[in-house]
């Protein structure tokens, strides 16, 4: 079979090239289930027909949601758009009245849920979606109707019908909506075409490892596939010839890490954040001579560069030989070739930990509307990765920074537009140009991202704050685990924090103080003490008129289910401001 250039062309390509015995695997309670190639290729033919049977027309949309990423998904996925339907991935994380927006402005026919759960939240607005007529699951629930319904509708008297939509199918044609979950109003529904995700993977290619060709590429899979970045992977991989290993959840990472044994995941900063934190933590409650051994080897990682050599290289061995090799062990990575990082700013600090480590992070900056890879790190080839950048430019796409610092990009997986919204896809689509809303930079050929254009504010004294530089910067602290900076039109920046439990907790064991929970942090001079004065010291740097006054400790972490994130994990300011506007009001009223 030729290059692929439609999404269910991957498939087919892993079929005539590389056929697996282990195409995709996933945990599934317990009862795992495995799919050839062959048999993921008979599957989605079969789903192809039964939507056919049932009706659905080319250009027809179909939404899936679920609360994990399974073999089901993908076998819809490709099953959809080869019989020319365009599916709509929805978040499992969205509110009943996203869902209601999303359906109804699709004009999506049918729904594919994975349990009882998002049945029950898809059927609670069903009746107000008019184009919507029958919802399905993937997992058996009861009253429900089951996705195997799907395949049985169709026989062999679809499959002409079948082979000619299959063949009339455009790379240029629209594949796949995808609504962003974003940070602020309604979800705006990037339009993607095949050519866009299957150029954007063929480019992003080169960047991934290469491992002996004789070895089982196994990947780890956990990220929603509803994102972009993981979905694109997933062709990707198909590309490649990989084992898919899908997890429970992220609640079972390690378990899953460890079954897997893979050679590369995806993961975001804050899963990284998570392990760092844990690994800092065992290591230095072992007390004694152990944790001294353990703390030298953290602080050699510290100071990872992919230029230093020499004496360092030397000290660097002996902290993988004694440290880092069981680290990696305990946590099912001793064959890691690569962790793909993306959807937020990695911290410095934390790449050069896991590339000191001898796990190989790569991050890199893309979104949605540019299905995703602009740019991303790689060990493939010599000055191909830089610690505070998100690497260099995927052939075939260009950017520009403009004069206000904004990046804009072109390039073939830059989307087609925003669904049914004009007004918008001009606004960020201009002369050939998208305008990405994030400031960055280009230096010696990387590009580093800076901050979001919409998120830099300027205080009562006329001053410009980038609040993204200075999250990060705060978040070096290991007793910080999540921060947010405000202060828009306001005499300084503040900044609403949440400390690091763990982190805190140990801090207290050493120095012969109770530890009083999060909610008992802020009430607690000596502690809160101790954590002013670590935000001062990461402040030192900046300009005075930029740096965090005052601080507001919380007591619990932003999550999406509280609404304060977004199902990447991304800050979402508004919401946070309005349910913390007292705590807000009061850091500047004591001013």
């Amino acid at each position: 079979m030729n290059q692929p250039t439609r999404l269910f062309d991957f498939p087919r390509y892993q079929l005539a090239n590389k056929p697996q015995d282990v195409m995709m695997t996933m945990p599934n309670d317990g009862n795992r289930v495995t799919l050839s190639t062959a048999q993921f290729v008979e599957q989605m033919d079969a789903v192809s027909r039964g939507l056919i049977a049932m009706g659905m027309k080319p250009e027809e949309k179909v939404a899936l949601i679920s609360h994990n990423n399974r073999c089901e998904w993908n076998i819809m996925d490709h099953g959809i758009m080869q019989a020319g339907g365009i599916d709509v991935p929805i978040y499992p994380t969205m509110t009943e009245e996203d869902y209601k927006y999303i359906l109804t402005h699709s004009g999506s026919k049918y729904c594919f849920v994975s349990n009882a759960e998002l049945h029950a939240k898809v059927m609670a607005v069903k009746d107000q979606c008019p184009d919507l007529e029958e919802v399905f699951t993937f997992e058996k629930v009861e009253g429900a109707r089951h996705w195997s319904e799907v395949s049985e509708a169709g026989s062999d008297a679809q499959q002409a019908e079948l082979d000619a939509r299959r063949d009339a199918v455009d790379p240029a044609q629209l594949a796949t909506i995808i609504y962003t979950s974003g940070t602020t109003g309604l979800p705006k529904g990037v339009m993607l075409s095949h050519n866009n995700v299957a150029s954007n993977m063929l480019i992003a290619q080169p960047r991934v490892p290469a491992v002996d060709p004789n070895m089982d590429y196994r990947v780890l899979s956990f990220l929603p596939v509803c994102h972009i970045f993981e979905r694109m992977l997933h062709y990707l991989y198909m590309y490649m010839g990989a084992q898919i290993h899908f997890g429970d959840s992220l609640e079972t990472i390690k378990e899953d890490l460890n079954h897997t044994q893979p050679i590369m995941f995806t993961a975001v900063p804050r899963l990284l954040e998570k392990f760092y934190d844990g690994i800092v933590a065992k290591g230095r409650a072992a007390g004694g001579v152990k944790a001294a051994i353990f703390n030298w080897a953290v602080g050699v990682a510290l100071e990872w560069d992919p230029n230093k050599g020499g004496l360092y290289h030397m000290k660097l061995n002996l902290a993988r030989k004694l440290v880092f090799g069981k680290v990696k062990e305990a946590l099912g990575l001793s064959g890691i070739e690569a962790v793909a990082c993306g959807s937020a700013a990695l911290q410095p600090r934390l790449a050069r930990f896991f590339n000191g480590a001898g796990i190989t992070v790569l991050e890199g900056y893309g979104l949605t509307e540019t299905s995703p890879v602009v740019s991303v790190n790689t060990t493939n080839g010599d000055n191909m990765l830089r610690i505070g950048s998100v690497g260099k430019l995927a052939d075939g796409v260009s950017v520009q920074i403009a004069s206000d610092g904004e990046i804009l990009v072109q390039g073939p997986n830059v989307m087609m537009g925003y669904y049914k919204d004009p007004e918008k896809t001009a606004e960020v689509l201009k002369d050939g140009w998208f305008h990405t809303g994030d400031i960055g930079v280009i230096e010696d050929g990387f590009l580093r991202i800076t901050d979001r254009k919409k998120e830099i504010f300027k205080t009562s004294g006329g001053k410009y704050v980038a609040p993204t530089l200075l999250e990060n910067a705060l978040k070096a602290s290991l007793f910080i685990e999540q921060v947010m900076v405000v202060g828009e039109n306001r005499k300084h920046p503040a900044a609403l924090l949440v400390p690091d439990a763990v982190v805190v907790e140990e801090w207290c064991n050493r120095h012969d103080h109770a530890f009083p929970g999060l909610a008992g942090i802020a009430q607690d001079d000596r502690i809160r003490e101790r954590l002013e004065q670590e935000v001062n010291d990461l402040m030192g740097p900046f300009n005075k008129w930029e740096q965090v006054k005052k601080v507001h400790f919380l007591p619990a972490p932003f999550t999406i289910d509280g609404g304060e994130l977004t199902p990447t994990l991304k800050l979402k300011r508004k919401p946070i401001m309005k349910k913390y506007a007292d705590a807000i009001e009061g850091l500047y009223g004591a001013s």
